[in-house]
């Protein structure tokens, strides 16, 4: 079998293309250290879930590239100018577009690599947002309340989601007062508060997102008061809309045995190795999800140091609101995190989830749940899960502060919304009293039934005088109408 090094070698010599000045050197020429940085790349890769081929006919030969090419240590190698020799190598050589598209995401990811190993971390293609750009239309003043505002509000925000939320809060401030076109916070009438509910209503938005808008307005009107600016109290009365308390949207029993059977035959049915693993992870979050009650971010942020396997628990650390908790794991839910951690690979990071060796991301186990619901004609999405893991856990009998300190509810009511969903001993209580009623208008049944045979036995007597067969006749009549009364009457079907 042939070495890493030696597949390099062999795909030098049947290299097709035109003939380029400078070409990599064999891997004969490399330092020793070199080719085993190189075999740990590739341990790297298929370790995080890269695919076999793709890793052998694209990543791999381009980071050969940047080795053969260079002739330098790879501590020593630029991470731009170094890497785009590789690059240039490969454009000399009259590829497609296509092929040099592909080739520029190998050397992307050799570039990570490279970050990794030396402590850079990973590389941060977002760049922040910056209020000054962003708001230059808006009056200085109320840039500036602004960025104290959000400084204030910053406390409370999970440190994985400040640069998220951020964005959404000067996006929802810059929307309201770009709307309001004012210079001074005296100049804001109700009037205008009203046409801008008016405005988003016509947009299209949900009421619970306009309702969000007016709550972002009154705490920012409330913390300008505080700053010592004239606030009409008028402003800070002004109702949110109405909107209906939807009930909780769980699975049913045989819902859930459709997904969790399906999960398992992904694991079991996948063929290619990176294909499995990623089976494999979509199981241990599906029950973290589902029997742990876990969020979805909780999911996507849970660090190896935070499970306790022996003692059956995990800890959430920095959750929804700021709120620590301990989630308990079942015997299942153990397993598929064991076999998972066993196929985990090489991390730089402490997350227990890796996806192609980087922090997962919700979008991607977002979309895997909505394939395998797809597959049994499931509606399912990472809360739902977490909805029908209260929903079981109260039906079983399980106390009502149990499931709200295991779902890290701050308030009681948060939990009882579950109860008002389905809560099975309500359900019970009431087929059992609807038993007693169908049986008490069944013992009237019985009743008539036998009073009808009692006057039919007497209309059967030859000696009975006429008035008393009539005076008969109109107590079957009675009894008619009791029948009709207990009786529903059958509906004959029509062709």
């Amino acid at each position: 079998m042939l070495t890493l090094a030696q597949h390099y070698d062999r795909s030098l010599r049947y290299a097709r293309g035109k003939k380029v000045l400078q070409s990599p050197s064999p891997t004969c020429h490399w330092q020793a250290e070199n080719i085993l940085f190189y075999e740990q790349y590739r341990d790297w890769l298929l370790g995080g879930g890269v695919c076999e081929y793709a890793s052998k006919t694209i990543y791999l030969p381009m980071a050969g590239h940047v080795l053969g090419l260079n002739r330098k240590l790879h501590p020593e190698l630029n991470l731009d100018s170094d890497l785009q020799i590789a690059l240039d190598y490969v454009q000399a050589k009259g590829v497609s577009d296509d092929w040099m598209k592909a080739c520029k995401n190998g050397l992307n990811l050799f570039r990570r690599y490279l970050r990794l190993r030396r402590g850079l971390g990973e590389e941060n293609k977002q760049k922040s947002f910056d209020p000054t750009q962003n708001a230059s239309d808006l009056p200085v003043w109320l840039v500036a309340e602004l960025g104290q505002y959000q400084h204030l509000q910053q406390r409370n925000w999970r440190t994985a989601r400040i640069e998220q939320n951020i964005r959404r809060f000067w996006s929802g401030y810059l929307r309201m007062f770009r709307f309001f076109k004012i210079n001074e916070i005296t100049e804001l009438k109700r009037k205008q508060i009203f046409a801008y509910i008016d405005h988003r209503l016509n947009q299209g938005c949900s009421v619970n997102g306009i309702n969000a808008d007016l709550r972002y307005l009154h705490t920012f009107l409330f913390f300008l008061q505080d700053e010592g600016h004239v606030i009409p109290q008028t402003l800070l009365r002004i109702p949110s809309l109405k909107v209906p308390e939807p009930l909780p949207k769980y699975l049913t029993d045989e819902q859930v045995k459709k997904l969790r059977d399906e999960v398992e035959r992904r694991v079991t049915g996948c063929k290619l190795a990176s294909h499995k693993r990623l089976a494999i992870l979509v199981r241990a979050a599906f029950y973290l999800l589902w029997q742990g009650g876990m969020r979805l971010g909780e999911v996507e942020e849970l660090r190896l140091e935070d499970l306790d396997i022996n003692q059956k628990r995990l800890s959430v650390r920095d959750g929804k609101g700021r709120v620590d908790r301990t989630v308990y794991l079942t015997e299942t839910t153990i397993q598929a995190l064991q076999e998972y951690l066993q196929v985990r690979g090489i991390g730089f990071s402490e997350h227990v989830f890796l996806y192609r060796n980087a922090p997962l991301k919700k979008d991607l186990l977002r979309a895997n749940l909505g394939y395998v619901g797809q597959a049994v004609g499931v509606k399912v999405y990472p809360h739902r899960l977490r909805h029908t893991c209260a929903t079981q856990l109260l039906n079983a009998g399980c106390k009502v502060t149990s499931i709200q300190r295991f779902l890290g509810h701050k308030k009681l009511s948060t939990t009882m919304v579950y109860a008002k969903a389905h809560d099975q001993s309500v359900a019970d209580d009431y087929f059992l009293a609807m038993e007693k009623v169908e049986q008490n208008l069944l013992d009237e049944v019985v009743k008539v039934q036998i009073d009808w045979r009692l006057l039919v036995q007497r209309l059967e007597v030859q000696e009975l005088a006429f008035e008393e067969r009539r005076g008969i006749a109109g107590q079957l009549k009675e009894i008619l109408v009791q029948v009709n009364e207990y009786v529903p009457s059958k509906r004959t079907e029509h062709c």
